[in-house]
């Protein structure tokens, strides 16, 4: 794996700490998830916002932004889902075996 995909999923992973501390402060898994998603939703639209200099411009590109990083996410979303499917068992008794801890 390059220093980039290391780098990658080292910030993908310190996004998910930041949501299993949530939990662990009583947070429910769905209320982080939905927290974790309007949080990324926000920092798209600001990323997406920091590439162009008139608001007119974003807005004749919106539902192109849109449709690009909702196809993103459905290919990262179905990659992990897959995931989860073949290796369901090991993942599920990980997840428990954190949750007995807490």
């Amino acid at each position: 794996m390059s220093e980039r995909d290391t780098a990658f999923f080292d910030r993908a992973d310190a996004f998910i700490r930041i949501a299993n501390e949530q939990m662990e402060k009583g947070a429910a898994a769905g209320e982080v998830s939905a927290s974790f998603m309007y949080g990324l939703a926000r920092y798209t639209a600001w990323f997406s916002a920091s590439g162009w200099t008139q608001s007119k411009d974003m807005s004749d590109a919106k539902q192109e932004t849109i449709d690009f990083f909702v196809k993103e996410y459905r290919q990262m979303l179905e990659m992990n889902m897959d995931d989860y499917i073949q290796n369901f068992d090991q993942y599920i008794q990980v997840s428990e075996e954190l949750k007995q801890k807490g």
